[in-house]
């Protein structure tokens, strides 16, 4: 399987239009079921975190004066995504926050799958794992039997379960249905299909791969 890039951001609130801005980033690059390489970083974005978020996130408004401006910070992460496909749990609030922070710094280094769909974990989770009582991802966690190596709700942490996660996705796919390599265009597949059609829907981007064109 190619690498995949699965990502966390910590923010300050739910929205970018809000102007709610990002405080942390982790990557890692997770590659044949593996975690093979890490990024990770605070970012200083000139604005104030609440009470409610630190205690949250254990992100301090102290820490966040001295880390590294948030231009610095995507940058450095923008270079060590590359090219690869994103993930991330609940991917849309992550890709927003992406988006946003690049946007804010111009496109010169911003990859070239920064409007590109994520794929996301908890929608893949409602469609693999019906029976999980939360699809929040301690429970999922929790559901796996994966551990955090770290607090919750610092991005490595979250970042390094929902890859883990996501591997368990994977292997799930082959084992259930026979998918030789699960790649990230059939994760996102998968994501938007009905809860009971996922079989359905894999024979027929199988069949459609197998006969040498492009899946529908």
């Amino acid at each position: 399987m190619n690498p995949i890039a699965v990502i966390d951001f910590e923010t300050t609130g739910l929205s970018p239009t809000m102007g709610d801005r990002a405080t942390e980033i982790a990557i890692v690059m997770l590659e044949d079921g593996k975690i093979v390489s890490r990024y990770q970083s605070l970012m200083n974005a000139g604005v104030r975190i609440s009470g409610f978020i630190e205690s949250y996130t254990g992100i301090t408004n102290a820490m966040i004066q001295a880390a590294p401006p948030a231009e610095e910070v995507m940058a450095e992460a923008s270079r060590f995504v590359g090219d690869a496909p994103m993930v991330a749990h609940n991917a849309s609030f992550d890709r927003r926050f992406w988006s946003a922070e690049l946007e804010r710094f111009g496109y010169d280094a911003a990859p070239p799958n920064m409007r590109a769909p994520f794929a996301c974990t908890m929608l893949l989770s409602r469609r693999l794992y019906p029976e999980a009582r939360s699809f929040r991802l301690g429970s999922l966690a929790a559901f796996h039997d994966l551990s955090f190596s770290s607090r919750a709700h610092r991005a490595m942490a979250d970042a390094e379960v929902a890859a883990l996660l996501l591997a368990r996705i994977q292997r799930d796919l082959e084992r259930r249905y026979d998918v030789f390599d699960p790649c990230h265009e059939l994760l996102v597949k998968v994501q938007g299909w009905q809860k009971g059609k996922v079989s359905e829907g894999i024979r027929k981007y199988l069949g459609t791969v197998d006969a040498g064109s492009s899946p529908a």
